[in-house]
């Protein structure tokens, strides 16, 4: 089973950083991506980016073009994080941030993937 644990999330003035980190337990076999999402109150849930993290094509990123250029998703092998670095925060950023774990389905252009692990997320807000 994997398990994941979001943290970082807070209030942020527009213009600020935020620094998100989705803690990953379970055997690395049962998943080879990792995304982080977002859901704002009375709006469907968006995906923001995604990262390969499996042998092949390890760090591959994929991101939504309302955060491409804004938001940096990384991973760190020693500490099994995937982080999520935002910069430049607008107002419309604002929501629950939840990261997923799952399987690629394709690594090109970027990754694409089934997802079968949430986590319970973490709230950001920018004002």
């Amino acid at each position: 089973q994997v398990q994941l644990v979001e943290s970082g999330g807070g209030s942020v003035q527009a213009g600020g950083t935020l620094r998100l980190s989705c803690a990953v337990s379970g055997h690395r076999s049962q998943y080879d991506c990792v995304g982080w999402f977002r859901q704002a109150p009375g709006k469907g849930r968006e995906g923001v980016a995604t990262i390969s993290t499996g042998s092949t094509g390890r760090g591959r990123t994929l991101y939504s073009n309302p955060v491409k250029g804004r938001f940096t998703i990384s991973q760190d092998s020693a500490k099994n994080t995937v982080d999520l670095q935002m910069d430049n925060l607008k107002p419309e950023d604002s929501g629950m941030y939840v990261c997923a774990a799952g399987r690629a389905t394709t690594l090109y252009p970027g990754p694409i993937c089934e997802w079968n692990y949430w986590g319970q997320g973490t709230q950001v807000t920018v004002s």
